[in-house]
C-alpha cells in the first residue's frame, strides 16, 4: 500500500473516532477508577478481534502482530479524566458535548487520546498484511495522578519493545498541526512537600514555644535565592511555591508548618539539582531553628521530562508528512506541563507528538485542566495518521 492512502483511511475512520470521543467525555472517571471506561474499550477490541492483557489497576494492553517482520512498537493513551466541573460553554459556544458526571469532566484530552489510538486500531487491523512487527496499544490507567504507570511499565516487560510513540492534543498549537519535535517537549516535575514540625505555646512567649512559621518563612525566601544563584541559568527550572499553611489562631503558635508547591524543568541533572538543593536548605534552616523535618512522599521527582529521541521524532515526522503533506507540521515550544509517558522513554527509544487543537471560529484554545477546555474534532484524523506513521516506520 501507498503510505499516501493513510490518510484516506483516517478520514474514513473520522466519524469513529468522534462518536468515541464523545461517548468517552459524556461518562469520564478519575484516575483509578475508570472500570466503566476499561469494559468499553475492551468492547471496541473484541469487536475488532483484538487480543489484550488486563493490566492490574484499570490499564489495558491490545495486541496486534503484523505479518511481515518487523520491529515491536508501543502506542500509547490515557484514560482518565478530572475531578473538575466542566462548563457548557468553550470560549466561543455552546459545546458539542459535555460531561454527565457533576464535578468530573475530560478537561485533557484522554478522551480524544483512547479515541485516536481505537481509531488507528482498526486501520491496523484492516491492514495485518503490511504491518511490520507488533504493535502493543496500551490504554494506561490514572496519568494524572501517576497511579499506573509503574503497573503498565511492569506489565511492558515481558514484551519485546523497540520504540514507543504518543500523542497529546494541546490547546497552545493551532488546530490542524500536528508537532513531533527532537528533545524535550514536556517537564519533568520536582514534587515539594515538607512539614517543619515545632513546640507550640502561647503567642505572648515565643521564647517558650519553638515557632515552625520562622524556618518556613527562610526557607521559602531560601529558595528563591538558591534557584536564581545555583541553577545553571542556560538550563530553565521553575519553582512554584503554592501552599503554605500553619495555625488556627494568632495568639496561639502551632507546633507544625506545612510548604508544599512543584519545580519544573527540562533538563535531568538539573532538576535533581534543584531537588537536592530543596532538602539541603529546608533540612539546615529547620534544623538552625530547633525544629524538625518531615518529607511528604511526594517531595521527590516524578514524572522527569519527556525527552523525545532524535531519530524516532524525525521518522514520525517524515512519514507524516508523507501520508498528510508538509503543511501539518507546525512548530511550537516546550509545554511546561508533566507527562508520566516519560517513564516509556526512559525504558525505550521514543517520541511524543503534540497535536494542535485551537481553533479561534470553533472556539477551542482554553488551556488544560479549565473548565471551557474543548477540541476541535475536525482534526482527529490527524492523529490516527500520525499513530499510523509511527506504526507502519521502520
Amino acid at each position: 500500500m501507498d503510505i499516501r492512502e493513510i490518510k484516506g483511511l483516517a478520514l474514513g475512520e473520522q466519524d469513529y473516532v468522534i462518536q468515541m470521543r464523545r461517548e468517552f467525555h459524556k461518562h469520564p472517571e478519575v484516575s483509578g477508577k475508570e472500570w466503566e471506561t476499561r469494559k468499553r474499550l475492551i468492547a471496541e477490541f473484541e469487536a475488532m478481534g483484538i487480543p489484550y492483557e488486563e493490566v492490574p489497576g484499570t490499564g489495558l494492553i491490545a495486541v496486534i502482530k503484523g505479518e511481515k517482520p518487523g520491529k515491536n512498537k508501543v502506542l500509547r493513551a490515557d484514560i482518565d479524566a478530572l475531578p473538575l466541573q466542566e462548563e457548557r460553554e468553550n470560549l466561543k459556544r455552546e459545546k458539542e458535548c459535555i460531561s454527565q458526571t457533576d464535578g468530573v469532566c475530560h478537561a485533557c484530552g484522554h478522551d480524544a487520546h483512547m479515541a485516536m489510538l481505537l481509531g488507528t486500531m482498526k486501520l491496523l487491523c484492516r491492514m495485518k498484511e503490511e504491518l511490520p512487527g507488533t504493535v502493543y496499544c496500551c490504554f494506561e490507567e490514572g496519568e494524572e495522578t501517576n497511579c499506573g504507570i509503574e503497573a503498565m511499565i511492569k506489565a511492558l516487560e515481558k514484551y519485546p519493545v523497540d520504540s514507543c510513540f504518543a500523542l497529546h492534543v494541546y490547546s497552545g498549537l493551532e488546530a490542524g498541526k500536528v508537532n513531533i519535535a527532537p528533545g524535550p517537549r514536556m517537564a519533568g516535575t520536582v514534587g515539594i512537600g515538607f512539614h517543619i514540625k515545632g513546640k507550640s505555646g502561647h503567642g505572648s512567649r515565643p521564647d517558650q514555644a519553638v515557632n515552625p512559621i520562622i524556618p518556613a518563612a527562610h526557607i521559602i525566601t531560601q529558595l528563591n535565592s538558591a534557584f536564581m544563584n545555583q541553577l545553571d541559568v542556560e538550563e530553565t527550572v521553575t519553582l512554584g511555591l503554592g501552599m503554605v499553611k500553619a495555625g488556627e489562631a494568632t495568639n496561639v503558635i502551632p507546633d507544625d508548618a506545612y510548604v508544599g508547591g512543584t519545580a519544573r524543568f527540562f533538563s535531568r541533572q538539573e532538576g535533581e539539582k534543584a531537588l537536592a538543593i530543596v532538602n539541603r536548605i529546608a533540612e539546615s534552616t529547620a534544623a538552625s531553628h530547633r525544629c524538625g523535618i518531615e518529607f511528604e512522599r511526594r517531595n521527590g521527582i516524578s514524572p522527569y521530562p519527556v525527552v523525545n529521541d532524535r531519530e524516532t521524532a524525525l521518522k514520525v515526522q517524515k512519514n507524516l508528512a508523507a501520508i498528510c503533506g508538509e503543511e501539518v507540521l507546525g512548530e511550537c515550544d516546550k509545554w511546561y506541563a508533566s507527562e508520566c509517558y516519560s517513564a516509556y522513554l526512559e525504558k525505550f527509544p521514543g517520541a511524543l507528538g503534540f497535536l494542535g487543537i485551537r481553533s479561534e471560529e470553533y472556539g477551542s484554545g482554553a488551556a488544560h485542566h479549565n473548565g471551557k477546555f474543548d477540541i476541535d474534532e475536525s482534526v482527529l484524523y490527524l492523529g490516527v495518521c500520525a499513530e499510523m506513521a509511527f506504526a507502519l516506520g521502520e
